[in-house]
């Protein structure tokens, strides 16, 4: 008994280290702690780096110079005048001489010279007459730090060019829809049908995950079936496990590439459910091909259940962080379950949900392979008025854009991104302002 317990061979456990072991000992771990957090933050800036770049990379392509050249200087048309100060008869005369008869046929067919206005003669003259047109266009690094050389290289190329700088992003671009000229291309129509998507899949999936997320949490511990009765136990016993089975697949479904989906909503929402998605079995559309099921409420569907297991599995975290106390105190209070739920915990989780909401939002605006399958058009200027009509998003767009050998169309790639970025992070913002002002009225209580 008396033994020392220290000599004792069987003994487990080690002894503190002291003095001079103690000091080289802590002072190991703070280099190793000093090093991991070096380490971490040179990750950190790394990735801070990448981010600048990809960014830089695409305000470098949407801002920059471009370089026009007109068949006849916009001088020798207007006599070296404003036109402006030009009367409509003059710029009727200046059409009626430098058009070609079958044009000029055309153009007063679709409305008389005399009915148009002084702003649509001016426009017609630009796009018909003198018809600039885009001869070389440049990066914003190129117009920033090599105008001289760009200017002296277009002097001898294209002689009446006249360069200045243009910004791919404006209220035009904006407004304007898809064209086959990138000078005139817009992303008005990818933009609706974006917010139609983004409408329908909210729609859809925030309740239906919600829904969801509560029964797993709140539901499936309960067990309906007397456990007394054998029959009872085992009754219970499957609807437990049918439950697990339930949320192992809602983790499995969060990691399927989205293309499955993509084929998923094809089978379903546009071949099998045709009838309803297409509009045809409440009277909509006009037949023909905008009857076939490629419609925006066929793509929202699909995105909805895309980013179902996100909105999922963010709210049972969110629902299952409200503290257990909270609920006792509802149920010693008389409150019934639902009471309970509806009064106290969906309050309190609300602002998690909305995290999760966030990150479904974010997933659900940059997706392109499903809407592909699902008939997602590639070039449309018909904008999206229902949730029956045919339909292309951003990054459809920006897809297709990409996809083209003319510098134009990579330049207005670029705008595009950053309108989706801005709506992205819009949106976002939206999302962000709520969920703060939930939980600062919740602290409030």
């Amino acid at each position: 008994m008396s033994a020392d317990i220290s000599q004792d061979p069987h003994r487990t456990t080690g002894t503190m280290p002291e003095g001079e072991a103690l000091i080289r000992n802590v002072s190991a771990r703070q280099q190793v702690g000093r090093i991991w957090q070096a380490v971490l933050f040179g990750c950190t800036i790394l990735g801070i780096l990448i981010l600048l770049l990809l960014l830089w990379n695409v305000v470098n392509d949407a801002f920059g110079g471009i370089a026009t050249q007109s068949e006849i200087a916009a001088a020798e048309i207007y006599s070296d005048r404003e036109p402006e100060s030009l009367s409509q008869a003059e710029l009727i005369t200046i059409l009626e001489e430098n058009l070609r008869s079958r044009v000029l046929r055309n153009v007063t067919r679709e409305q008389p010279l005399e009915e148009r206005s002084t702003e649509n003669l001016i426009e017609l003259i630009e796009t018909e007459v003198i018809r600039s047109e885009v001869v070389a266009i440049y990066t914003l690094s190129e117009y920033l730090f090599n105008r001289d050389g760009i200017e002296a290289a277009l002097v001898e190329e294209f002689p009446r060019a006249e360069l200045e700088f243009r910004s791919w992003v404006s209220t035009d671009f904006v407004a304007t829809p898809m064209s086959s000229r990138p000078v005139d291309a817009g992303v008005r129509t990818a933009l609706l049908g974006s917010l139609w998507l983004l409408l329908i899949t909210i729609l859809i999936a925030f309740p239906l995950g919600i829904g969801a997320a509560l029964y797993l949490e709140e539901y499936t511990s309960i067990k309906p079936f007397d456990e007394r009765n054998p029959v009872g136990r085992r009754a219970n016993a499957i609807i437990a496990r049918l439950s697990g089975i339930i949320q192992t697949n809602i983790y499995n479904l969060s990691g399927v590439p989205s293309i499955i989906y993509g084929m998923l909503g094809l089978a379903i929402f546009v071949r099998a459910l045709e009838a309803f998605t297409s509009g045809s079995v409440f009277g909509a559309g006009s037949g023909g091909d905008t009857l076939n099921g490629r419609t925006v409420l066929s793509a929202g569907m699909t995105m909805a259940l895309l980013v179902l297991p996100i909105v999922i599995i963010s709210s049972q975290e969110a629902i299952r962080a409200v503290p257990s106390s909270i609920r006792q105190a509802s149920f010693g209070l008389g409150a019934t379950r639902w009471q309970t739920i509806w009064t106290v915990v969906l309050p309190n989780a609300l602002p998690g949900i909305l995290t999760g909401t966030i990150l479904a939002i974010s997933r659900a605006i940059g997706e392109t392979a499903p809407l592909i399958v699902v008939g997602a058009s590639t070039f449309i200027v018909t904008d999206p008025e229902g949730p029956f009509a045919k339909f292309t998003a951003l990054p459809i767009q920006i897809y297709n854009w990409t996809a083209r050998p003319q510098d134009e169309f990579r330049a207005i790639a670029a705008a595009a991104i950053i309108v989706l970025m801005t709506l992205l992070l819009s949106l976002n913002a939206v999302a962000i302002i709520l969920r703060n002002y939930l939980r600062s009225k919740r602290v409030a209580s």
